[in-house]
């Protein structure tokens, strides 16, 4: 890589751990480049990125930015997965990670929180926001339903009544 290429790669990185809603960092060590393909394919299909950049660039991009405290994590084969939104990078890194053990998850950065390998994991588990708002719509249509229900109920007691006094009058 040249100069520019180099400090056009620390403007893009730069740009990108300023403006994301979370960062996940890896060790990658072992995988295959298949491996790497489908992972990258994964994070794409679901709206974020996987990137390998050399640890010295993605460290001076880091600087001035909230996730600032995540450098110490870049040693070894690293690679960066992140997303504008916070659940799809860890969900996805998490996920491949448990699939294939060669995939590590060091830890990341949500904003100005510094993430470790564990609550990187935590934060996969959580239900994404269209969960969440279907189970609080869920919650909310229920006191609904059981008041229809139970005003509907003695018109429909009503009924069977009636209806066992006719089947019981056509009997006879």
């Amino acid at each position: 890589m040249d100069r520019a290429a180099k400090q056009e790669l620390v403007t893009t990185l730069h740009d990108v751990f300023k403006d994301t809603g979370v960062i996940v960092v890896a060790h990658y060590a072992g995988m295959t480049v298949a491996q790497m393909t489908e992972f990258r394919k994964r994070m794409k299909e679901a709206g974020g990125t996987v990137k390998v950049a050399k640890n010295t660039l993605a460290v001076l991009a880091l600087k001035e930015t909230n996730s600032e405290g995540i450098s110490n994590l870049f040693k070894g084969q690293t690679c960066i997965a992140y997303s504008s939104d916070p659940m799809v990078a860890a969900r996805i890194a998490v996920k491949y990670s448990r699939e294939n053990d060669k995939l590590v998850i060091l830890g990341g950065a949500m904003g100005s929180n510094i993430l470790d390998s564990a609550s990187v994991k935590a934060l996969a588990d959580l239900p994404s926001l269209d969960e969440l708002r279907a189970k609080l719509i869920g919650l909310l249509n229920a006191p609904a339903t059981k008041i229809a229900r139970t005003i509907k109920e003695p018109g429909a007691k009503l009924a069977r009544v009636i209806q066992a006094q006719a089947s019981k009058s056509e009997a006879a």
